[in-house]
């Protein structure tokens, strides 16, 4: 199978929010401050209530941020990327041959799929989010999930 997408800044952030669980939970804990910041400015107490606002505001907002701003510093980042996926490989490589990547499906430490990736962990903590734009059908789609099924076990 034959893949092909160009990374966007929301892939590396899918990606973060799958593998790291602090992100995961930073949307829910900023809406509790929020909250309660709320109620303190409701019950007379602006400044504190202000001042919770503004960081859940923050504590929503870092993760996203930090996604992006590490896309938008990565050299290699945004360049179109093409991918070979055989039965036990996944050979990645930049359109220009700038970066290359092969992974051993068997090798790899996990994976997930979220509703805009696959995000493929590696035993060294890397993280190679496989967007579901750079499949050509579902059938594809449906074929890489069996794929990393049969290797792997169930999604993390």
């Amino acid at each position: 199978m034959r893949l092909q997408w160009r990374p966007e800044p929301a892939d590396w952030a899918d990606a973060v929010r799958t593998m790291v669980p602090f992100t995961r939970w930073s949307p829910w804990f900023a809406a509790a401050l929020g909250v309660f910041s709320a109620v303190l400015i409701v019950i007379g107490q602006p400044l504190p209530g202000v001042f919770g606002v503004v960081c859940a505001v923050l504590i929503a907002a870092l993760p996203g941020v930090g996604a992006r701003l590490a896309f938008n510093r990565n050299p290699i980042a945004g360049r179109t990327v093409t991918a070979e996926v055989d039965g036990g490989h996944i050979r990645m490589m930049t359109v220009d041959g700038t970066a290359h990547s092969d992974l051993a499906v068997a090798d790899l430490a996990g994976w997930a799929e979220t509703e805009r990736n696959f995000v493929l962990r590696t035993a060294e903590g890397g993280v190679h989010p496989v967007p579901g734009r750079a499949f050509d059908s579902t059938e594809d789609i449906d074929a890489f999930r069996d794929l990393l099924s049969k290797a792997l076990g169930r999604p993390a």
